[in-house]
């Protein structure tokens, strides 16, 4: 690939980074059940300290993705550091599909009467894209493992 590629690959992880703090860190002020809350009490509402704590898993996957595209710029894909990257990227799929669920049946028991049928559409979106994109973490790990394990018994037989 082309270093200009790889590049702008890595700022548009970045500026996915960005946009995603900006918006976990903007949303609990004008949105939902903590619109009237003081700061203090906007930052220490359970439910929005678990939404902080999911998305640890998600700037995971980011920077795993973004030193995933620092291997494939220095031609370093077919090393054991890109299949750890990979490794990571998707167990954090896996675990942010799994505290996505956790929310969604929180949402569910405390509603009860009320309506929360776009937060569980919304739910299940995201969980979608949490299974595709663990789905193709770990078929690319099992390649690129393969390839690695050839090249390095290549290596050997040298």
């Amino acid at each position: 690939m082309k270093k200009s590629s790889i590049i702008f690959l890595q700022v548009v992880i970045v500026l996915i980074g960005v946009g995603a703090l900006a918006l976990i860190l903007r949303f609990p002020l004008t949105e939902g059940r903590a619109v009237n809350l003081d700061l203090f009490s906007i930052y220490s509402d359970p439910f929005i300290l678990y939404g902080y704590l999911a998305s640890i898993a998600f700037f995971v996957a980011l920077y795993q993705t973004f030193k995933l595209l620092g291997y494939i710029g220095q031609n370093k894909v077919f090393s054991l550091n890109s299949v750890k990257a990979l490794r990571t990227i998707k167990y954090c799929a896996f675990v942010l599909s799994i505290l996505i669920v956790m929310a969604m049946l929180y949402i569910m028991m405390s509603h009860g009467d009320d309506d929360a049928a776009g937060a569980i559409a919304m739910g299940i979106v995201m969980i979608f894209l949490s299974a595709v994109i663990a789905t193709v973490a770990a078929v690319f790990e099992r390649t690129l493992q393969g390839a690695v394990d050839i090249k390095s018994e290549n290596d050997l037989t040298v």
